[in-house]
């Protein structure tokens, strides 16, 4: 049986400020909760006058299921603050709340609680902040709990000044464990290995990619590898499978690691694009979401990569309505169920916002017919595909499934917006 493959959008918002992260909430019962963060770059007016500034704004979105009439994506909270580089939820409550953490350009790390609020929804409130360096710019963030597991929970911290840190969390407030000079240059990227939590992956606008042991200091990495030839954006470890790691680079390849052996990548597989953010799909050990910055978001399928086949992993899927710098991108929790279309709700172009909070209709024409995304109707309406809940939930599984759906988000940068879509994929059988 032939494998197939569709991605159709569900719904556009305009954040008006350049998107750079998206995250969906992983702690239950708040998977329907989305953020997106967003970067701006002030310039200054001339010797005298205000210097350069950075400023961005948070959004907080519910998305509602079942809805059959309007959007199913509502606005709940916009935060104006300094410029957003990137943003994590922990994957597991704190005090019995969801936990944001924010990546700031005044080089802070950010920590907010997902709460509810006095008018019976949900908002954002200030939990911690701490400066991870001077005169820097907090680039990214990862959480040490990527396993589900809560015991000494900690927060990995990378800046422009090429430094990383670690930091923890006591009795709500944030302190710093320890913080080294890693990169020559920017260090775009650290995180966790979720399996070893003392071990911490670093990446670097010097084209490093390293490894850092907590336990014996940070004096000298236990590893630095070349393997890339431009800076290295993006790193991910593997939640499902121990000792694998997902990396990027603005070199356009996603090269994948046996950490046991850093030698030699498991594969390498080229996707048209710096790759600024990767994700393993939450229950799926096979399926890695690429942010391909000038190509679009991509899904790849590892397969035989992860199996010792090596080789390029197959992209099984692609989304490309996006008309700007692919930046971040998130998968969802949520689980998906049969569909019924409903009547379109109206949404106006881009030159005439309706009242509807920045919701846009596209004018898109593909350049490739590699994968089948839908967006209009036949009449050339924006018509976004209704999600009913679930009857029974699905597995979630493409090992144990016949099919998988999966909600994911998007963000681009210079035209500011977020994309929330569905792909529905049939593996192919043999």
């Amino acid at each position: 049986m032939a494998s197939r493959s569709k991605t159709r959008n569900l719904q556009v918002f305009d954040t008006e400020l350049s998107a750079d992260a998206v995250e969906w909430c992983p702690v239950s019962p708040d998977n329907d909760v989305l953020v997106c963060g967003t970067y701006e770059l002030q310039k200054g007016t001339g010797e005298g006058h205000a210097a350069a500034s950075r400023t961005g704004r948070l959004y907080l979105f519910e998305f509602r299921r079942e809805a059959q009439v309007g959007p199913p994506l509502s606005e709940l909270q916009r935060m104006e603050t300094a410029a957003i580089l990137d943003l994590k939820w922990c994957r597991v409550p704190v005090s019995g709340r969801a936990v944001l953490g924010v990546a700031a350009a005044t080089g802070e790390l950010q920590l907010y609680t997902l709460s509810d609020s006095q008018a019976g929804g949900r908002s954002l409130q200030t939990l911690s902040s701490l400066k991870v360096g001077a005169e820097c710019l907090a680039l990214s963030l990862d959480w040490s709990a990527g396993r589900l597991d809560s015991s000494d929970l900690r927060v990995a911290c990378s800046d422009s000044a090429g430094g990383v840190g670690v930091l923890a969390l006591a009795e709500g407030a944030l302190v710093s464990l320890s913080r080294w000079n890693a990169h020559d240059y920017e260090a775009w990227i650290a995180a966790f290995s979720y399996w070893d939590t003392q071990l911490v992956y670093s990446g670097g606008d010097d084209c490093k990619l390293k490894g850092w042991d907590l336990r014996v200091g940070s004096s000298t990495p236990l590893f630095t590898s070349k393997r890339h030839s431009m800076g290295v954006c993006s790193i991910h470890s593997s939640p499902h499978r121990e000792h694998i790691l997902a990396t990027g680079s603005y070199d356009e390849q996603v090269l994948l690691w046996d950490g046991r052996n850093m030698h030699r990548p498991l594969s390498e597989s080229p996707v048209g694009g710096g790759v600024w953010r990767l994700k393993w799909h939450p229950t799926d050990q096979h399926l890695l979401l690429a942010a391909c910055m000038h190509n679009g978001f991509h899904v790849l399928h590892c397969e035989q990569a992860l199996g010792g086949g090596g080789g390029a992993c197959p992209v099984v899927a692609s989304y490309i309505l996006h008309n700007s710098l692919a930046y971040g991108a998130d998968w969802s929790q949520l689980s998906l169920g049969a569909q019924t279309p409903p009547p379109p709700f109206g949404v106006e172009p881009k030159e005439g916002l309706s009242g509807g909070g920045g919701h846009l209709k596209i004018q898109y024409e593909s350049p490739t017919a590699g994968f089948d995304t839908s967006l209009e109707d036949d009449a050339g309406r924006y018509v976004p595909e209704a999600i009913a809940a679930p009857s029974a939930p699905p597995s979630g599984s493409c090992e144990d499934a016949p099919s998988l759906s999966c909600l994911l988000a998007s963000c681009s940068f210079y035209d500011h917006m977020l994309h929330v879509w569905r792909w529905d994929w049939t593996p192919e059988r043999v």
